[in-house]
């Protein structure tokens, strides 16, 4: 081959491996622009990771634990009692809470001085609660709940701030951020957020 021919071969070669490494750089950054398009609407509009940022929902979750909070389920569902739910401080943008629902829409709660619970003035029997609430905080007055207002308390009813102080009050349902269901870590308490694991729930007559 002479070297006019082996330079045109060379320079052929050259042209075919730059054409080559454009395309795979256009694949990769199309690729990558798809999974963070996909990542955006997923935490956008489906779930985001949460972490649990300390005591208040003891013994059901605690300090450091990872969770999946949906977004979705109650744009097909309504918020039901019990369910565990993440919602913002406030008007903050910067700190989310996450505690149990207890009373739902139209519902009066109010808290006795032994710590009973009463929804519509009929004891809730619940074993949620780590200990007897020894404050009911506004909750010792009758709470009388709007028509898309949820009263929330922390499962570790003595160490929880939640509704019955009035800077957090009851939760607008158009506030919740979603529903705990997954808890990602740590790996040996990995698994679905079961909200009735201790069983069926109902109010005395």
């Amino acid at each position: 081959m002479s070297e006019k021919a082996f330079a045109k071969k060379e320079k052929n070669e050259s042209e075919e491996k730059e054409r080559f490494t454009k395309k795979d750089v256009l694949e990769i950054i199309f690729y990558i622009s798809l999974v963070l398009l996909f990542t955006f609407l997923i935490v956008t509009f489906v779930a985001q990771r949460t972490v649990v940022d300390g005591n208040s929902m003891n013994p059901t979750l605690k300090d450091g634990d990872n969770l999946i909070v949906s977004k979705i389920t109650y744009k097909v569902k309504d918020p039901e009692r019990f369910d565990i739910i993440v919602f913002p401080f406030g008007d903050s943008k910067g700190t989310n809470y996450i505690k149990r629902i207890i009373g739902l829409p139209g519902e009066t709660v109010q808290i006795d001085y032994k710590g009973n619970i009463f929804i519509n003035q009929k004891k809730l029997e619940e074993s949620y609660g780590a200990e007897t609430i020894r404050n009911p905080g506004i909750a010792e007055e009758p709470i009388k709940l709007g028509d898309d207002e949820y009263f929330v308390l922390g499962d570790n009813r003595n160490d929880s701030k939640d509704s019955r102080f009035a800077d957090v009050g009851n939760i607008k349902r158009g506030k919740i951020i979603g529903k705990a269901v997954f808890r990602l870590f740590p790996f040996n308490r990995m698994h679905v957020i079961n909200h009735d694991f201790y069983g069926d729930r109902t109010v005395e007559k």
